[in-house]
């Protein structure tokens, strides 16, 4: 969800499952940086991964509950699920959970896509 919306770890933590739209192909980020609303794209790869999420784990309140069904995960859970990942695929370059929010805007420039656009969506 991060890479392939761009999201930022505190806005996908905070993710409830009406802000997912399959309809529209949409996420609507609540309350981000600056307290603003906004929208980013949905992919056909993520909303697949999220089906199969969505039929082992049913969520309620949050998208992605932490061990308390009715507190959402924390950021720094998130980060540490990355590091553990990091360190078992053997990648020796230092990366962050911010760096997939960086990788989808490069992906996006190098794919011709408006700089506006690209801009309007993070």
């Amino acid at each position: 969800m991060v890479y392939s919306a761009g999201l930022r770890v505190g806005e996908v933590v905070k993710l409830r499952p009406e802000d997912v739209d399959s309809k529209r192909m949409l996420i609507h980020v609540k309350e981000s940086k600056g307290r603003k609303d906004r929208y980013t794209k949905l992919s056909k790869i993520a909303l697949g991964v999220l089906r199969e999420y969505w039929q082992g784990y049913r969520p309620r309140k949050w998208l992605f509950s932490g061990q308390e069904k009715e507190k959402h995960i924390t950021a720094r859970t998130v980060e540490k699920i990355f590091s553990n990942i990091c360190e078992s695929a053997k990648i020796l370059r230092k990366a962050t959970v911010h760096s997939w929010r960086h990788s989808f805007a490069t992906h996006l420039l190098g794919s011709s896509v408006d700089l506006r656009y690209i801009e309007e969506i993070l």
